[in-house]
């Protein structure tokens, strides 16, 4: 009589503590789903390289920039479609010279942007006013981009190395116009999560 009393309130003892022990873990499973947060406005677009699209001649015009609610902005505008790029966190060289840009561009990470037309027409001229090293954009008050450096260009390849206040997601955006222009979009995102 007393061993089955005992074992009746083992049993009950037990589910008790595997009620409670699912409760506990339910419980830290969702504080655990809270801490990761929701992405940040929606972006999902992660950090790893981005490269598309094939070299073309068409010549780089312009780069400017711009600054949105969840991102910053860096466009680059061709005269004639491009599509090509490689874009990615690392060192970024100087073209034709192989000078490592990272002691002269601020910021806490590098994106390293290899576009894949030129920054010069068909007699060699170029056609941005930018020198190597130049500091092509201002960025202050901007939440993530801390700068752009103009790495040259050479054999049809234009670099820049952008300055961002830390690794955080990117995405490329390649869009036609204006005109018979193309642009290539570089978007970081101001953070990773809500």
């Amino acid at each position: 009589m007393r061993i089955s009393r005992t074992l009746a309130a083992l049993t009950v003892a037990c589910a008790v503590l595997l009620t409670t022990a699912g409760t506990t873990a339910t419980a830290g499973t969702r504080a655990a789903a809270t801490a990761t947060g929701e992405p940040y406005c929606g972006i999902t677009w992660g950090s790893g390289d981005k490269v598309a699209g094939a070299l073309s001649d068409a010549p780089l015009t312009e780069v400017r920039t711009g600054r949105h609610d969840c991102y910053d902005r860096v466009v680059f505008e061709f005269d004639g479609t491009v599509t090509g790029y490689s874009i990615g966190y690392g060192e970024t060289y100087t073209e034709g010279e192989g000078l490592a840009l990272s002691p002269y561009t601020a910021g806490g990470a590098l994106l390293r942007v290899s576009l894949r037309a030129p920054a010069y027409d068909d007699e060699h001229l170029a056609t941005v006013p930018y020198r190597v090293g130049d500091h092509v954009a201002n960025v202050l008050r901007y939440q993530t981009l801390r700068d752009v450096v103009f790495g040259g260009s050479f054999e049809g390849y234009s670099t820049f190395a952008v300055g961002v206040r830390a690794r955080l997601p990117f995405r490329v955006l390649v869009l036609a116009g204006p005109g018979t222009h193309s642009r290539i979009v570089l978007d970081v995102a101001h953070q990773w999560q809500q």
